[in-house]
Order: structure tokens, then C-alpha cells, then sequence
């Protein structure tokens, strides 16, 4: 059953809408000042791809004069969706997903805005939505994915703290849980046990949520193959590693207390 739109929390955002909605599905890619990368990760997507899907920006507030409009256009950049209210990624993604259903989409795709991910699998995205799955997780730890300089602490939080305790929740062999690297089927993000858009969602709680809720309500779900590469060096971060650390705990303990399911009085 659908959701009840009226009850939608929806952070504050301004729309710039540069062409009308062509495809059948989007690719949502959230945002914050990523400078030269989104520039870079843009203009590696294939054109091929680019008949597949209609892209959408989701900004949390750059103010690094990346997105300029003239760029976006020439990027064949459909909507940019300006986050003006508080909140962060879970925020943003709020914005893009409420959107995405009002405009219609069949399905969204995500991808971080910062040039680590293999843009050019987002075929494979495509396709596995066109095959009936309804969550399809990235990842670079199954046969077929890749690793780039993973931070050795990023990599041991993931691999023995966030997927095994996800997959446990969830009942689904996760392997990547914190990679933003996604698809998912509208029935999914609009059925009334879910009940995405609420204000609990701010930080990464919604990342969390959705792998855990889509096995438990029975959804088709499937990891496939991706590739992450970090920057040799010092990884730039918008977040400390021990605050990182840290929230992704909290966010679990949440999860597992079910801090995050819907209150009956909301649907």
C-alpha cells in the first residue's frame, strides 16, 4: 500500500529544473562542495548511460561554485535540488527521493558526488531494477568488485562491525553497508511499513535503515559488483574517522532498538 503523502517530512529545498523528465529512471548524486570531483565524476559518465537515466543533483549547500548551471546543462544535468533546512546526506536524500516520486520515476539510483565510485556500472544498476530486484547494494568485496586505497580503519569498521551487524538485522549476507553505490524500486521506497520521510533521518540513518528494511519486508534484494578508489594519501573527509566510527555505532544500536521504525500514529 502507498504511503501517505500528506504526512511527508520534507527538509526545505529549492528546485532548478533544466530539462523536462525524459527516462524512466534517475540517478540521484547528493552533494557539498565537491569542487573539482563531481566536475570529473559528470563528465566520466557515459553518454551511453546518459540515455538511460535523467540526473538529479541533490546539493546540500555548496557554496564552491561547482554547480555552475551553465556546467550542469552541458553535463545534460535534469534537476538541481537545493537542500535550504537543516539536515545532511539522510536529508538530501529525503529531498531527492520525495522528487523522484513526484515526478514519477520507476526507480532511483544513488551514487556519493565525490568521484570514488565506477560510474560506469551504473548499467548494471539499471538492469538489475529491469529485472524486478528492488534494492540492489553496490559492492566492492564481491567477485567481480574492487578496492582502491580503502582506509585500513574505514575497511576493518565495515568488514567486522557495520555489514556482519546489518546483515544481521536484516537476514540478507550484506558485504558493503556504508557504500552509497544504490538502487531502488519505487514500490520499495512507497510502501507504508517503510516510511522514509521523517525527520529522524539526518546523517547516515537512512543508508542503515533501507538495507535493513528492504529483506525484512520482503523485497528483492541483490549485491553486485562496483569499484571504490580512494585518493592516495590523506583521505579528504568531511567527518573524523572516530567520529565516523562513533555515529555509525550509534546509528546501529538505533537500528537494533528500532529506534527508526514508524510510529503508527505517522502513517
Amino acid at each position: 500500500m502507498i504511503q501517505n503523502q500528506a504526512n511527508w517530512q520534507i527538509p526545505k529545498y529549492e528546485i532548478q529544473e533544466f530539462f523536462k523528465k525524459e527516462r524512466q529512471y534517475c540517478l540521484c548524486i547528493p552533494v557539498i562542495n565537491e569542487g573539482e570531483k563531481i566536475q570529473k565524476q559528470l563528465k566520466r559518465i557515459p553518454s551511453s548511460l546518459r540515455g538511460q537515466l535523467d540526473i538529479i543533483i541533490l546539493d546540500g549547500g555548496s557554496t564552491d561554485g561547482s554547480l555552475d548551471e551553465s556546467f550542469l546543462r552541458e553535463m545534460n544535468v535534469r534537476s538541481l535540488l537545493t537542500k535550504k533546512d537543516k539536515g545532511k546526506l539522510s536529508a538530501q536524500l529525503r529531498i531527492g527521493f520525495s522528487y523522484a516520486l513526484s515526478e514519477g520515476y520507476e526507480g532511483i539510483i544513488t551514487v556519493d558526488g565525490n568521484n570514488k565510485d565506477s560510474v560506469e556500472s551504473l548499467s548494471f544498476f539499471v538492469e538489475k531494477l529491469e529485472e524486478g530486484y528492488d534494492f540492489v547494494q553496490g559492492s566492492r568485496y564481491v567477485p567481480g568488485g574492487m578496492e582502491i586505497n580503502t582506509p585500513f580503519v574505514r575497511k576493518l569498521a565495515i568488514k567486522i562491525i557495520h555489514a556482519p551487524f546489518i546483515s544481521l538485522l536484516s537476514g540478507f549476507h550484506y558485504t558493503d553497508t556504508t557504500n552509497g553505490f544504490r538502487a531502488h524500486s519505487i514500490r520499495f521506497l512507497q510502501d507504508e511499513r517503510l516510511q522514509p520521510f521523517r525527520d529522524v533521518f539526518e546523517t547516515y540513518e537512512l543508508l542503515a535503515y533501507l538495507s535493513v528494511q528492504a529483506p525484512r519486508l520482503g523485497y528483492r534484494v541483490i549485491e553486485i559488483p562496483v569499484k571504490r578508489s580512494y585518493p592516495l594519501g590523506k583521505v579528504p573527509t568531511k567527518i573524523s574517522p572516530l567520529r565516523g566510527n562513533l555515529l555509525l555505532i550509534k546509528i546501529l544500536l538505533g537500528l537494533a532498538f528500532k529506534k527508526y521504525d514508524p510510529d503508527q500514529s505517522y502513517k
